[in-house]
């Protein structure tokens, strides 16, 4: 039996849509057919008070511990899942925490709205992921989730444009500006959410063999 895939969500800041993109995700992976646990790994607990205030068809746990990539086995039981979704702090703020989760990572999914503040941000983001990758023997495959967008709007090409000119990958899927991602924390999330589950797919496609 192969290892769980472990998708770790990262951003400088709070407030990129990490959480709400960690949460959803996860619901759409279950929705393809996969085990997955979801781990919240930001002492602030965000996404565990989601799950406890839903019915969610995947479980989650808490793991903010800047030695998680020691103890995640203890807490996930590979032979049970095959994929981990871990949703961290803001980088800022706990810089040791994050560090860990992305050491475990089979890929790195950075959430990030289309602007060029929030672009300009990616740069600790982008030394943290390189750090991690040099304590491991392989590298993640790493991705920017473009969330937030507005329809037509010229600044999510300008921004996915400029992005790839810097030689990252950004997701052909993104996420709009939508009321139901604003108010989601609490509610019941689908498995099939029409924006989240091409994410999904795309995520897959580049992690397995």
């Amino acid at each position: 039996m192969s290892a769980p895939l472990v998708l770790t969500l990262a951003n400088l800041k709070g407030g990129t849509a990490k959480t709400t993109s960690a949460v959803y995700l996860a619901h759409a992976l279950v929705g393809m057919g996969r085990q997955v646990i979801l781990l919240d790994a930001d002492p602030q607990g965000s996404a565990l008070r989601w799950a406890g205030m839903a019915d969610w068809p995947l479980p989650a746990a808490g793991l903010a511990t800047a030695t998680l990539h020691r103890q995640i086995w203890g807490v996930v039981d590979a032979t049970r899942y095959d994929t981990v979704v871990i949703d961290t702090p803001p980088l800022e703020e706990a810089q040791g925490v994050v560090a860990s989760a992305l050491r475990v990572a089979t890929a790195v999914v950075v959430p990030l709205a289309p602007t060029m503040m929030e672009v300009d941000r990616l740069g600790p983001v982008w030394r943290a992921i390189e750090d991690a990758a040099g304590n491991r023997d392989d590298d993640p495959a790493v991705g920017v989730l473009l969330t937030r967008t507005v329809p037509n709007a010229a600044s999510t090409d300008a921004i996915r444009g400029l992005l790839v000119d810097q030689g990252r990958y950004v997701f052909d899927a993104s996420v709009p500006r939508r009321e139901r991602y604003a108010q989601a924390f609490g509610g019941e999330v689908p498995t099939n959410d029409d924006m989240y589950a091409p994410v999904a797919a795309e995520l897959l496609s580049l992690v397995k063999p």
